[in-house]
């Protein structure tokens, strides 16, 4: 299982120090929440705060984009390059489109799925997408409750990635912790999001070392 802690749960006043932390505890992505206030109702950071991130970062950037006008954005971040960019399905009108203008960046290009959204509505996608987020709780705010249904859906995810394209990932991002690795991990995720489970514990590598199972 792979690690890639999320900043949104970070102290923005030292910004810096967790990041490094984390990095130096063994994550293998840091994950970078972007809100744009309409999409969802929060505003996260741009393009100056992340510039910042990914300069005392030592592992790759995963920048999940929880915004409208995807296209604006992937421009934004292009030019840090980031290993992933992610954006919604729920809200793009071309997303074929928009996976192949992120790979021509030298990004791999990622959707996200919302708890409603069935994994069927991307099957025509599936072959041509790097890896695939599930939303295991409402995206806007951290430290929410893990919704029990992705559990199913991740399920059925697995099948068809191993049906159309084995080397798409499967991430999970929401609630994650100790208690529900495992069961993650029996569904066949590849990479789960962890937020305040990380960076509430007083020692990050355990933490961290405790979702690598």
């Amino acid at each position: 299982m792979l690690v890639a802690p999320s900043v949104l749960s970070a102290d923005f006043g030292n910004l810096q120090r967790d990041v490094e932390a984390i990095c130096s505890a063994g994550c293998d992505l840091v994950h970078v929440d972007v809100m744009d206030g309409h999409f969802v109702p929060n505003l996260t950071i741009g393009p100056v705060v992340v510039s910042a991130i990914a300069a005392c970062a030592t592992k790759p950037l995963d920048i999940h984009l929880m915004v409208e006008n995807n296209t604006f954005f992937v421009d934004l971040f292009a030019p840090l390059k980031p290993g992933y960019i992610s954006f919604h399905i729920e809200e793009e009108k071309h997303p074929h489109r928009l996976i192949q203008k992120i790979r021509s960046l030298g990004i791999k290009p990622a959707i996200v799925l919302n708890p409603h959204t069935p994994p069927e509505s991307i099957e025509y996608l599936l072959q041509d997408l790097d890896m695939v987020l599930l939303m295991s709780v409402n995206p806007g705010f951290g430290g929410q409750s893990f919704i029990e249904s992705v559990i199913p859906k991740a399920k059925k995810l697995n099948e068809m990635r191993k049906r159309l394209n084995p080397k798409c990932l499967i991430e999970v991002d929401g609630g994650v912790s100790d208690k529900n690795i495992h069961i993650l991990k029996d569904c066949g995720v590849d990479i789960v999001v962890a937020g305040s489970y990380v960076f509430n514990h007083v020692n990050k590598e355990e933490a961290i070392a405790s979702l690598k199972i």
